[in-house]
């Protein structure tokens, strides 16, 4: 089974087309193949598919087998493999995700996909909708109060994935592999939930690091980064347009005032090509 091993910014996949749907458990297969000591070594698995309702569809494994609706970072080297593999000429795709149909513009350089702008969609704010549990409305600036006894002021957003944005004073050295934990299986979500700490710059830039619901932490995280400046604007901290530095590079984010769409740009970097045993 051929495979192509591709990052955006670190965040790192493995995408095998399965035009003819031969590949019968994905959730097994991610597993196998993520584990970074006895197999590729990734934060999950996406497959390249046919759609009936765009140019193609976009599957997403977490390296813990779970299945996550959308991936920011996995979608911009999703476009870049289709291309630069001659799947199509377009320069302008839609894909098809579980977090609905993504609008890709990709830039090119020397004939090969350098980076993509990705229309991230609406953000949805609707707590019965992220989902968490609880009375309707927004979750912004709400405490969420930890089982250890450490409360956090949390915004709630979703990217076509529920994403809870937590606001620190140090990133850097802020505990995440601690709490990132204890909040994505916080009973409050259902289907559990990616988080983002964040410090804020200045009124342009932020530096976020994320746990990612069924990967752990991952130095990037595109549809997390798009939540943060959702968050950033709620919350008056941000002007609506920045640039998130994560550990494995920077992405720009705009949230666009007239037609509430996030846009992302950052790149999209094929590593190499191998065979997996079938």
């Amino acid at each position: 089974m051929k495979f192509t091993k591709m990052h955006g910014a670190g965040n790192d996949y493995i995408y095998i087309e399965d035009f003819k749907g031969s590949i019968k458990k994905p959730s097994q297969l991610a597993v196998e193949m993520s584990n970074r000591n006895f197999g590729v070594g990734s934060d999950g698995l996406i497959l390249i598919l046919k759609s009936k309702n765009a140019d193609f569809r976009m599957r997403m494994f977490n390296s813990d087998g779970s299945e996550s609706e959308m991936c920011g970072n996995g979608i911009r080297c999703f476009a870049k493999y289709v291309y630069d593999h001659k799947l199509t000429d377009k320069e302008e795709l839609d894909i098809e995700t579980g977090g609905g149909i993504k609008r890709l513009k990709l830039k090119l350089k020397k004939g090969l996909v350098d980076a993509v702008r990705v229309d991230m969609g609406e953000p949805v704010l609707q707590r019965e909708r992220i989902p968490m549990i609880g009375d309707p409305g927004m979750v912004i600036s709400e405490d969420l109060h930890l089982p250890d006894g450490v409360t956090f002021n949390i915004t709630s957003v979703s990217m076509g994935n529920p994403h809870v944005v937590i606001f620190v004073e140090d990133v850097e050295n802020f505990p995440v592999s601690k709490y990132g934990p204890m909040i994505e299986t916080f009973d409050l979500f259902p289907h559990r939930t990616n988080v983002e700490f964040v410090q804020v710059v200045n009124s342009r830039e932020v530096i976020q690091r994320t746990w990612e619901r069924g990967a752990g932490e991952t130095m990037a995280c595109g549809t997390g980064a798009s939540a943060v400046t959702v968050a950033c604007v709620l919350t008056k901290q941000t002007d609506r347009k920045i640039t998130v530095h994560l550990k494995g590079g920077d992405l720009k984010t705009e949230w666009d005032s007239r037609s509430n769409h996030i846009f992302m740009t950052g790149p999209a970097v094929e590593v190499f090509k191998g065979e997996w045993p079938e």
